[in-house]
């Protein structure tokens, strides 16, 4: 498994950079951590010698170096790194130049395969779909943000998984809400729901909501499989059936303590434009994580 985790600022996105450090531990992915920043004129650099040029390109004491030097020594405070690399320090004259706005330092991990931290410049949106689309991360973990648009676009142009952590909160504390029902999406979302509940020994609640007073065969049926997957990785998940709009069952049902697990909605790009999709409802209207499964 491969995880890019998508950081901002030292302020705000411990819970981000938490939340998917564990999650490499646990399942001992690759991690990349990625910081966007803005792009950088070339203007100025034209009297700076070759061997140079890329470090003051980069700008060393810009804020983006900054972050990436704290995302180290969280790694190294937590023990994610070998004491050798933590002892070593960061090292700035390391970062490795990789061309089109990306330059990266790597890491030898404890946990994990491998920990790179990387800084792109451009736009946030555009930088996170090229570097998912060049290195074929399974999942992207970001901060909730104050744009409304940012997990709607992120949910719709990035092409890995989307975790969107909420605040600082240990897994062990969690639930895992599996929200299911007879969607093309629901399949996926289900074998990551029991991966992740396995790896943190989360109880389970599974929930399907009906719009109609019956259950038709496709809802009961997947609602059914969902129970038994959970079942075979040693897991007694809790049965949850309700009648009403999907969406705000879902929200009256989750906690603080709920992490949600959404399969990503199949609809013509335009009519989730216009209308929606229950998972980027769920996201813009939810204080708990959620996981959207692609």
């Amino acid at each position: 498994m491969k995880i890019l985790i998508a950081i901002s600022s030292k302020e705000y996105s411990k819970p981000t950079l938490q939340v998917g450090m564990w999650a490499a531990k646990a399942f001992n992915a690759s991690v990349t951590i990625a910081y966007v920043g803005q792009k950088i004129s070339a203007f100025g650099t034209s009297d700076v010698g070759l061997a140079q040029e890329s470090i003051a390109k980069w700008g060393i004491e810009r804020p983006g170096v900054q972050v990436l030097e704290w995302a180290f020594n969280y790694l190294a405070e937590n023990k994610y790194i070998t004491p050798e690399t933590a002892k070593a320090g960061f090292q700035r004259n390391t970062l490795v130049d990789r061309g089109k706005n990306r330059v990266e330092l790597h890491l030898k991990g404890n946990y994990c395969e491998g920990v790179d931290l990387i800084l792109r410049r451009g736009d946030i949106i555009p930088e996170l779909r090229n570097e998912v689309a060049q290195n074929g991360y399974d999942i992207t973990i970001i901060g909730r943000s104050k744009k409304r648009r940012m997990a709607h676009d992120l949910v719709q142009y990035i092409d890995s998984s989307i975790y969107i952590a909420r605040d600082l909160a240990p897994p062990e504390g969690h639930r895992l809400l599996q929200a299911v029902d007879d969607s093309k999406g629901t399949a996926k979302a289900l074998v990551y729901g029991s991966q992740v509940a396995k790896a943190f020994k989360m109880p389970v609640d599974v929930l399907t909501v009906s719009k109609r007073e019956s259950f038709g065969k496709g809802y009961m049926g997947a609602h059914k499989k969902a129970l038994r997957a959970f079942e075979k990785v040693g897991i007694k998940p809790v049965s949850i059936l309700k009648v009403g709009d999907p969406v705000s069952e879902v929200i009256k049902t989750a906690t603080a303590k709920h992490l949600i697990v959404m399969g990503v909605s199949h609809l013509n790009p335009i009519v989730k434009f216009f209308k929606g999709s229950k998972p980027l409802k769920v996201i813009n209207q939810c204080n708990s994580p959620v996981l959207i499964v692609k």
